[in-house]
């Protein structure tokens, strides 16, 4: 059989995910060419710096020192966009590659979660790809299941550890009874956090992911602006401890769900049961899972960042491209994905976890039980730790479903008490399978 004409790429950015890329490639060449029916060909190259030594040869691929020049200039066939950030740069480079014919492969969830709408209309008008398996779980093939491998399910809800940072951090916490702060250190010492960790920890990050998730599988628009969004920096060694003790374990999580009066999408912390799936994915690990009509509930996990995984995305995204397998970008033609209305978090119902740091005098159980009885708020478990009369003790509560509005008010009856010393801290208890 005469093979077909090499499919021609260039890539911006030769960061870990670049230079990844490159080493797989030249990896696996010969296995891509025979899976492909031709060979994925890099051609140009384009990074801040042409002269670091990044431990790989870069002398046989043409040589941009403006990767929108190239982008707009390179005879390839696809450009590979791994600069990263939402505007700027990387967000041109996506542009003049589709207005110049070019299919686009990306990494890029800022930029997908923010503009992917608006680039699939054009990749989709000009009958070009635009491409961003990479752009959420690493090397975990998320969407490709949902918008190929599900495809014949509706789809109800998912959810998922979306930022292995994050998940690291958590888990580094509880083994060792670090506070965050000590716990970050270490994870940006080891590599595993950014020296700016806010979008990562503040969980921007993980809210991108989630919004691009929402999109294949609902069928929706992304809406990343009214995705509801809640870190960690308030979560405390305190807190791990006593999740433990209450059957739970935290975890950063993402989900989305569709319900009768829109759609739910909010990241925060989470205290899931023991028995959950979900609760034993530790350090950097990603997981998502998925319920649908069809196959019911289907957890997917791996590596959520990092050289090889990321590299591994964006080479199946290659591939179908130089087999010219072409899917609409987010499941669906783009003039067919819907508006969904956003479902506010005050009317979000469920069990909540809070804690209050209280003075230990007699009346305090009497004030907390008078705040919580004006709102109907009922208690479904609580647990004291006990000090010398007269010091600030951990009094912890769990409570039955009820509308966040509600909670929301609770806590701040809470803290104008005059026995409670501490802002109160709230985590909200999923019953996840």
């Amino acid at each position: 059989m005469k093979l077909k004409s090499p499919l021609k790429i260039a890539i911006a950015g030769l960061g870990t995910v670049g230079v990844g890329l490159i080493r797989q490639l030249d990896a696996n060449g010969a296995l891509l060419e025979r899976r492909c029916g031709r060979k994925i060909q890099i051609v140009a190259v384009s990074a801040r710096n042409k002269d670091r030594d990044r431990g790989i040869n870069i002398q046989n691929f043409n040589w941009f020192e403006n990767p929108e020049m190239m982008a707009e200039h390179a005879d390839v066939d696809v450009i590979v966009e791994l600069i990263g950030g939402q505007e700027g740069v990387a967000k041109a480079i996506c542009e003049k590659s589709l207005a110049t014919g070019k299919s686009v492969v990306t990494a890029n969830k800022a930029l997908i979660a923010h503009y992917g709408f608006s680039l699939a209309n054009y990749a989709e008008t000009e009958k070009l790809s635009l491409a961003y398996e990479a752009a959420v779980g690493g090397g975990i093939p998320i969407i490709k299941t949902l918008r190929e491998g599900l495809a014949g399910n509706k789809i109800t809800s998912l959810y998922g550890i979306l930022n292995g940072t994050s998940n690291y951090i958590l888990t580094a916490m509880r083994n060792t009874s670090r506070d965050f702060n000590d716990v970050l250190e270490e994870a940006q010492s080891m590599g595993f956090a950014e020296s700016n960790p806010s979008f990562d920890i503040d969980g921007i990050d993980s809210a991108h992911k989630l919004a691009i998730l929402a999109s294949v599988s609902f069928g929706c628009k992304i809406n990343f602006k009214d995705v509801y969004v809640e870190g960690i920096r308030h979560i405390s060694p305190l807190d791990l401890t006593l999740a433990e003790e209450l059957g739970y374990r935290i975890k950063l999580l993402g989900i989305a769900r569709l319900t009768d009066n829109g759609i739910e999408q909010r990241v925060h912390p989470c205290m899931v049961s023991l028995d959950s799936p979900i609760t034993h994915v530790e350090g950097v690990q990603n997981a998502v899972v998925v319920e649908s009509d069809g196959a019911g509930p289907t957890i997917y996990e791996g590596i959520g960042a990092g050289g090889g995984p990321t590299a591994s995305a964006v080479i199946s995204d290659l591939i179908d491209i130089a087999r010219n397998f072409k899917t609409p970008t987010f499941g669906l033609p783009i003039n067919k994905l819907k508006s969904l209305p956003t479902v506010r978090m005050d009317r979000h119902v469920g069990a909540f976890y809070i804690r209050l740091m209280v003075v230990d005098r007699p009346g305090v159980f009497a004030e907390v039980a008078s705040v919580l009885r004006d709102e109907a708020v009922s208690m479904e478990a609580i647990l004291q730790k006990t000090h010398a009369p007269g010091n600030s003790v951990p009094v912890v509560m769990t409570t039955h479903d009820v509308e966040e509005g509600a909670l929301n008010r609770v806590l701040e009856k809470f803290q104008e008490l005059e026995t409670v010393v501490e802002k109160p801290r709230m985590i909200r208890i999923e019953p996840l399978n």
